[in-house]
């Protein structure tokens, strides 16, 4: 049985140093009263799915933040938040903090014309302010940004198909879909998270996009 009053922070972890930042950011959290948080690195680990799958293997925590290495929580009250959604919304699988609200047929989610979220992040260069942020509490997506993705619901990742850092995370929001879960975004009244990644590596990027694509495209 899951644990209600546990809520894991996982993260594949192949640079300490920036990973000291994530986990500064994660120790300051305000913690609810009766809730407990749990921290799980992931390190000498092929992919990202292989990661995430044995942390589903190894934590008993119904609430699961996972997180890239360079994703910084600034939102001092972001557990208290994502619980509140929660546990007003058990039909809420997964949220997240940028994505869109229908993927695009090219599975792109920043090429959808309805992209929704506040994010600062640096993948231009420089760290600048991205702002979608839906005008209602909660807007409903068919995917978020893999650079933070939390879950109430245990969903096994793609590790079949996805062995880069490409298209995992929207595979994952249509996997959550099949089980007939939401994913949602909701409205931040100040930004939750900064994601320091600098420009992004686009390695095998083509080549996730046609896993992807042929794998989901029916359900886009």
């Amino acid at each position: 049985m899951p644990n209600n009053n546990k809520i894991a922070f996982i993260t594949c972890v192949n640079n300490e140093d920036v990973y000291s930042t994530c986990l500064d950011r994660i120790n300051n959290l305000f913690i609810p009263y009766n809730y407990e948080i749990e921290i799980i690195p992931i390190r000498d680990s092929p992919n990202i799915c292989n990661s995430y799958n044995k942390a589903i293997q190894q934590s008993d925590a119904k609430y699961k933040v996972y997180l890239h290495q360079d994703t910084l929580i600034v939102y001092i009250n972001f557990i208290s938040s994502i619980l509140e959604i929660f546990i007003k919304n058990p039909d809420i699988g997964m949220l997240g903090v940028i994505g869109c609200k229908k993927i695009p047929t090219n599975g792109i989610w920043w090429d959808s014309i309805q992209k929704v979220g506040r994010i600062i992040e640096s993948s231009s260069g420089n760290l600048k302010l991205i702002n979608y942020n839906p005008s209602k509490p909660i807007e409903y997506v068919e995917a978020v940004d893999g650079l933070i993705m939390i879950t109430q619901y245990d969903t096994e990742w793609r590790e079949d198909l996805f062995s880069g850092c490409h298209f995992y995370d929207i595979s994952q929001c249509i996997e959550f879909k099949r089980n007939n879960y939401k994913i949602a975004i909701p409205m931040q009244s100040t930004v939750w998270c900064i994601h320091d990644s600098g420009v992004a590596n686009l390695d095998k990027y083509h080549t996730y996009k046609n896993i992807f694509l042929e794998e989901y495209v029916n359900l886009i």
